[in-house]
Protein backbone atom coordinates (compact mmCIF):
# COMPACT_ATOMS: atom_id res chain seq x y z
CA UNK A 1 0.00 0.00 0.00
CA UNK A 2 1.73 3.05 -1.29
CA UNK A 3 1.34 5.96 1.46
CA UNK A 4 -0.27 8.94 0.59
CA UNK A 5 0.11 12.29 1.24
CA UNK A 6 -3.68 12.70 2.76
CA UNK A 7 -5.98 10.72 4.64
CA UNK A 8 -7.68 8.48 3.03
CA UNK A 9 -10.98 6.31 3.69
CA UNK A 10 -10.56 2.34 4.38
CA UNK A 11 -14.17 0.89 4.60
CA UNK A 12 -14.89 -2.25 6.68
CA UNK A 13 -17.84 -4.27 5.78
CA UNK A 14 -20.73 -5.29 8.32
CA UNK A 15 -19.90 -8.62 9.95
CA UNK A 16 -23.13 -10.70 8.60
CA UNK A 17 -24.12 -9.68 5.33
CA UNK A 18 -27.87 -11.30 4.83
CA UNK A 19 -28.51 -10.10 1.55
CA UNK A 20 -25.39 -9.98 -0.67
CA UNK A 21 -26.96 -8.41 -3.69
CA UNK A 22 -28.66 -5.90 -1.70
CA UNK A 23 -25.11 -5.13 0.19
CA UNK A 24 -23.44 -4.79 -3.19
CA UNK A 25 -25.82 -2.04 -4.15
CA UNK A 26 -24.87 -0.49 -0.83
CA UNK A 27 -21.30 -0.68 -1.34
CA UNK A 28 -21.48 0.71 -4.96
CA UNK A 29 -23.80 3.91 -3.36
CA UNK A 30 -20.70 4.18 -0.88
CA UNK A 31 -18.11 4.22 -3.34
CA UNK A 32 -19.46 6.58 -6.11
CA UNK A 33 -20.30 8.71 -3.18
CA UNK A 34 -16.59 9.90 -2.97
CA UNK A 35 -12.70 8.77 -2.26
CA UNK A 36 -12.27 5.18 -0.68
CA UNK A 37 -9.41 3.78 -0.81
CA UNK A 38 -9.73 -0.01 0.14
CA UNK A 39 -12.99 -2.20 1.46
CA UNK A 40 -12.32 -4.86 3.71
CA UNK A 41 -14.66 -7.77 3.89
CA UNK A 42 -15.01 -8.55 7.25
CA UNK A 43 -17.54 -11.78 8.14
CA UNK A 44 -17.67 -13.60 11.25
CA UNK A 45 -18.94 -16.89 12.00
CA UNK A 46 -19.35 -17.90 8.27
CA UNK A 47 -18.86 -20.66 5.37
CA UNK A 48 -15.41 -20.46 3.88
CA UNK A 49 -17.63 -20.97 0.42
CA UNK A 50 -20.23 -17.97 1.81
CA UNK A 51 -17.15 -15.56 2.42
CA UNK A 52 -15.80 -16.33 -1.17
CA UNK A 53 -19.53 -16.30 -2.86
CA UNK A 54 -19.08 -12.72 -1.15
CA UNK A 55 -15.64 -12.15 -2.61
CA UNK A 56 -16.46 -12.75 -5.99
CA UNK A 57 -18.78 -9.99 -6.12
CA UNK A 58 -17.75 -7.25 -3.64
CA UNK A 59 -14.63 -7.61 -5.06
CA UNK A 60 -14.37 -6.61 -8.52
CA UNK A 61 -16.92 -4.31 -7.48
CA UNK A 62 -14.53 -2.46 -5.33
CA UNK A 63 -11.85 -2.63 -7.73
CA UNK A 64 -13.66 -1.24 -10.50
CA UNK A 65 -14.03 1.94 -8.59
CA UNK A 66 -10.40 2.09 -7.74
CA UNK A 67 -10.26 0.45 -4.29
CA UNK A 68 -7.81 -1.92 -3.53
CA UNK A 69 -9.86 -5.32 -1.87
CA UNK A 70 -8.56 -7.05 1.28
CA UNK A 71 -9.97 -10.18 3.63
CA UNK A 72 -9.62 -10.40 7.25
CA UNK A 73 -8.33 -12.56 9.13
CA UNK A 74 -7.74 -15.35 5.82
CA UNK A 75 -4.87 -15.10 3.55
CA UNK A 76 -5.57 -18.52 1.99
CA UNK A 77 -9.52 -17.05 1.21
CA UNK A 78 -7.93 -14.04 -0.12
CA UNK A 79 -5.50 -15.60 -2.62
CA UNK A 80 -8.08 -17.99 -3.50
CA UNK A 81 -10.40 -15.01 -4.58
CA UNK A 82 -7.35 -12.84 -5.79
CA UNK A 83 -8.11 -10.32 -3.56
CA UNK A 84 -5.23 -7.30 -3.18
CA UNK A 85 -4.17 -8.36 0.02
CA UNK A 86 -5.37 -8.96 3.75
CA UNK A 87 -5.98 -8.23 7.31
CA UNK A 88 -4.28 -9.95 10.33
CA UNK A 89 -4.95 -9.71 13.72
CA UNK A 90 -2.73 -10.85 16.72
CA UNK A 91 -4.79 -13.98 16.68
CA UNK A 92 -4.59 -14.80 13.46
CA UNK A 93 -2.13 -16.16 10.62
CA UNK A 94 0.70 -14.44 11.66
CA UNK A 95 2.61 -11.70 9.19
CA UNK A 96 4.99 -14.36 7.98
CA UNK A 97 2.39 -16.78 7.05
CA UNK A 98 0.02 -14.44 5.31
CA UNK A 99 3.10 -13.12 3.43
CA UNK A 100 4.12 -16.70 2.29
CA UNK A 101 0.70 -17.45 0.99
CA UNK A 102 -0.09 -14.01 -0.72
CA UNK A 103 2.77 -13.18 -1.77
CA UNK A 104 5.25 -10.25 -2.45
CA UNK A 105 3.05 -7.99 -4.51
CA UNK A 106 0.15 -8.39 -1.74
CA UNK A 107 -1.13 -6.24 0.91
CA UNK A 108 -0.36 -7.24 3.85
CA UNK A 109 -1.62 -5.35 6.98
CA UNK A 110 -1.57 -6.00 10.68
CA UNK A 111 -3.49 -5.32 13.26
CA UNK A 112 -1.31 -3.78 16.38
CA UNK A 113 -3.65 -2.35 19.11
CA UNK A 114 -2.12 0.19 21.29
CA UNK A 115 1.12 -1.53 21.37
CA UNK A 116 4.26 0.46 19.72
CA UNK A 117 6.30 -2.73 20.19
CA UNK A 118 3.87 -5.38 17.79
CA UNK A 119 3.95 -2.48 15.41
CA UNK A 120 7.40 -1.62 15.29
CA UNK A 121 7.80 -5.83 14.98
CA UNK A 122 5.19 -5.72 11.90
CA UNK A 123 6.89 -2.62 10.24
CA UNK A 124 10.31 -4.34 10.87
CA UNK A 125 9.05 -7.73 9.21
CA UNK A 126 7.29 -5.50 5.97
CA UNK A 127 4.09 -4.93 6.99
CA UNK A 128 2.36 -2.54 3.82
CA UNK A 129 0.41 -1.41 7.09
CA UNK A 130 -0.32 -1.56 10.28
CA UNK A 131 -3.52 -0.45 12.47
CA UNK A 132 -3.77 1.36 15.48
CA UNK A 133 -7.14 0.37 17.73
CA UNK A 134 -9.68 1.22 19.21
CA UNK A 135 -9.91 5.04 19.50
CA UNK A 136 -13.27 5.31 20.33
CA UNK A 137 -15.73 2.59 21.59
CA UNK A 138 -17.58 -0.14 18.80
CA UNK A 139 -20.32 -2.07 18.69
CA UNK A 140 -18.94 -3.68 15.44
CA UNK A 141 -16.72 -6.02 17.81
CA UNK A 142 -15.54 -5.98 20.96
CA UNK A 143 -11.92 -4.22 21.41
CA UNK A 144 -8.77 -5.76 23.29
CA UNK A 145 -7.23 -2.39 23.68
CA UNK A 146 -7.41 1.71 23.61
CA UNK A 147 -5.01 3.89 21.91
CA UNK A 148 -4.80 7.08 21.71
CA UNK A 149 -4.28 9.58 19.50
CA UNK A 150 -0.48 9.80 20.27
CA UNK A 151 0.55 6.51 18.98
CA UNK A 152 -0.40 7.71 15.15
CA UNK A 153 1.93 11.15 15.96
CA UNK A 154 4.94 8.64 17.65
CA UNK A 155 4.55 6.40 14.56
CA UNK A 156 4.28 9.15 11.68
CA UNK A 157 7.58 10.98 12.95
CA UNK A 158 9.34 7.40 13.05
CA UNK A 159 8.93 5.22 9.55
CA UNK A 160 7.19 5.98 6.29
CA UNK A 161 4.76 2.50 6.99
CA UNK A 162 1.38 3.67 6.81
CA UNK A 163 -0.58 3.29 9.50
CA UNK A 164 -4.76 3.18 9.83
CA UNK A 165 -6.78 4.24 12.79
CA UNK A 166 -9.89 1.98 13.66
CA UNK A 167 -12.53 1.67 16.32
CA UNK A 168 -15.73 3.52 16.37
CA UNK A 169 -14.76 6.18 14.32
CA UNK A 170 -17.73 8.75 12.89
CA UNK A 171 -17.59 11.98 11.03
CA UNK A 172 -17.57 13.57 14.18
CA UNK A 173 -14.53 12.45 15.80
CA UNK A 174 -12.54 11.27 13.21
CA UNK A 175 -10.30 14.82 13.38
CA UNK A 176 -8.03 14.43 16.18
CA UNK A 177 -7.00 11.00 14.43
CA UNK A 178 -6.66 13.20 11.08
CA UNK A 179 -4.51 15.78 12.82
CA UNK A 180 -2.42 13.39 14.67
CA UNK A 181 -0.86 11.79 11.33
CA UNK A 182 -3.49 8.15 10.36
CA UNK A 183 -3.10 7.70 6.65
CA UNK A 184 -5.79 5.79 6.92
CA UNK A 185 -9.67 5.45 8.50
CA UNK A 186 -11.05 2.37 8.80
CA UNK A 187 -14.42 2.92 9.42
CA UNK A 188 -17.66 0.74 9.49
CA UNK A 189 -20.64 1.12 10.79
CA UNK A 190 -20.09 5.12 10.99
CA UNK A 191 -20.75 4.78 7.12
CA UNK A 192 -23.20 2.02 6.75
CA UNK A 193 -25.40 3.04 9.81
CA UNK A 194 -25.09 6.73 8.88
CA UNK A 195 -28.61 8.01 9.07
CA UNK A 196 -28.45 9.54 5.69
CA UNK A 197 -27.40 6.52 3.74
CA UNK A 198 -23.73 4.87 3.16
CA UNK A 199 -23.34 7.18 0.09
CA UNK A 200 -23.88 10.26 2.49
CA UNK A 201 -21.69 8.58 4.98
CA UNK A 202 -19.13 8.81 2.66
CA UNK A 203 -19.31 11.99 2.21
CA UNK A 204 -18.89 12.97 5.23
CA UNK A 205 -16.64 11.12 6.38
CA UNK A 206 -14.07 12.26 3.11
CA UNK A 207 -15.57 16.07 4.77
CA UNK A 208 -14.41 15.09 8.18
CA UNK A 209 -10.71 14.04 6.49
CA UNK A 210 -10.45 17.09 3.89
CA UNK A 211 -11.77 19.87 7.17
CA UNK A 212 -9.07 18.05 9.01
CA UNK A 213 -6.56 18.30 6.70
CA UNK A 214 -6.57 21.63 6.44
Amino acid sequence: MTKQPACRLYLITPPVIPDLDRFAATLTEALEAGDVAVVQLRLKNCLDADILAAAQILGPLAQSHGAAFLLNDRPDLAKACQADGVHVGQEDASYAEARRIMGPKAIVGVTCHDSRHLAMEAGDAGADYVAFGAFYPTSTKEAKSRALPEILQWWREITVVPSVAIGGITPENAAPLVQAGADFLAVSSGVWAHPGGAGAGVRAMNEAIRSASR
